[in-house]
């Protein structure tokens, strides 16, 4: 038997007709925000959120009114959330190590790892109030020494939400906004005349955030193209249709346009896992969004053996990896384009997206080929330096460049190198010459 597809989603030519509308709106829009400023920044507020203030800058006596309305149980939550993601952070910030080496005598190399000096993150939360995004992009930013963190989350039932608030304020944000969508990129992102630009864009969105981030990518830097949410189940007959079932509805229910995969070679496990998937979305409250990604994104896959799964599972690359099989810690060493891994049955991906303390925010659409999630050295730039302290170490590398540089035909490169020869190694050379 090769790899089958016991159900297949929305075809990719269909899926292009959808990308290519959400470009052309951004497009617009984004063009809107760099030549008007606040005032389309304000009429996209009102036409997309129908939320209009004097000023959409919370201020420090708004935020804890915000913060005074959430209960005592959810602000324990939020700091326990908290405290697992700043730990995982502070750990990935201990290994990345400043570095000076001697590679020769008088020759000091080095580089140093130095933060981005302003970030906006976006935290989704117009369907959702999604209070777990604050912990992985503010806190993040927080921990890799950001000195200006700004975020931006839309309003949520015409207000701020207040745990949203709560957590974006707890996470060591020094401005707040409520604004949502390309609106608050874009104004993030180009600057207005109340917001002052950022160097970094960070945070999941819908594809409409995605597309816009796509798209101010080079004028800021971004962390990664986060489209809408993805989920692979990869298992076997070690586990029920019903655990594989929950997990795949259990992100389907993010949007409409949530692929959900489920990876496997047991037949009798794909298809029990199609029949429960039915049971549960007759019980999902969430079952109207869960459904309709279901139907257009959803995919069964049936292979032979754990080496075809694994083939398909790299090929597809999505951004969480759901492993339950009789032999997980296989699929860690030999899996290569994922967002981030869950292995085992006791796991899972809600786990990641609120509380373990791993980043929520993960590469779509395959990325995972070529890049990992959010993470603390997001935020940190890499600098080398050089440094030659004898004047014999300059004249010995300045030989070496002189000649090389002219090997590709570049005179005045190699002056650069001749002139430190003749003054610190005392040979006279001709201009343009090659140091012998």
């Amino acid at each position: 038997m090769s790899v089958q597809h016991l159900k297949t989603g929305m075809p990719a030519s269909a899926r292009s007709d959808v990308d290519a509308e959400v470009r052309g709106s951004v497009e617009r829009a984004l063009a809107e925000i760099e030549a008007r400023g606040d005032a389309a920044v304000r009429e996209m507020a009102a036409r997309f959120d129908n939320y209009t203030t004097d000023s959409f800058r919370l201020s420090e006596d708004e935020i804890q009114a915000l913060i005074a309305r959430v209960a005592p149980r959810d602000l324990e939550d939020i700091r326990f959330a908290q405290a697992q993601v700043r730990r995982f952070a502070e750990a990935q910030r201990a290994s990345m190590q400043d570095i000076e080496i001697e590679t020769l005598p008088g020759v000091i190399l080095g580089h140093r790892n130095l933060p981005v000096q302003s970030v906006g993150c976006y935290v989704p939360g117009g369907k959702f109030p999604m209070v777990a995004s604050a912990h992985m992009s503010v806190l993040t930013a927080e921990v890799a020494g950001v000195p200006r963190i700004i975020a931006a989350t839309p309003p949520f039932r015409g207000e701020p939400n207040p745990a949203v608030i709560a957590a974006i304020h707890m996470a060591g944000a020094h401005e707040i906004y409520v604004l949502g969508g390309i609106q608050a990129v874009g104004a993030m992102a180009l600057g207005t005349e109340t917001i002052s630009p950022v160097d970094m864009l960070v945070g999941p969105g819908n594809a409409f955030v995605a597309e816009a981030k796509r798209q101010l990518y080079g004028r800021v830097g971004i962390d990664l193209f986060a489209g809408p949410t993805e989920t692979m189940v990869i298992a076997d007959d070690t586990v029920d249709a019903e655990l594989c079932a929950t997990d795949l509805l259990g992100q389907a229910e993010h949007g409409y346009n949530s692929p959900a995969v489920l990876v496997t070679n047991s037949r009798a496990l794909a298809e029990g896992t199609l029949a429960e998937i039915e049971r549960l979305l007759r019980i999902l409250p969430t079952a109207e969004t869960a459904r309709r990604s279901w139907e257009d994104y959803g995919e069964v896959i049936l292979c032979d053996t754990h080496d075809e799964m694994l083939a398909v599972a790299n090929d597809i690359a999505s951004e969480h990896m759901q492993v339950m099989t009789d032999r997980d810690d296989w699929y860690l060493q030999n899996m290569h384009s994922y967002g981030a891994l869950f292995l085992g049955a006791r796991t899972n991906v809600a786990n990641g997206d609120k509380v373990i303390g791993t980043n929520h925010t993960l590469p779509t659409k395959r990325a995972g080929r070529y890049t990992g999630g959010l993470w603390v050295g997001k935020f940190l730039k890499t600098h080398s330096y050089q440094r030659i302290t004898t004047d014999e170490a300059a004249a010995s590398i300045g030989a070496y460049g002189s000649r090389l540089c002219l090997l590709e035909g570049f005179v005045g490169h190699a002056e650069q190198c001749n002139i430190r020869v003749r003054r610190y190694g005392g040979r006279n050379l001709p201009y343009g010459g090659a140091a012998e």
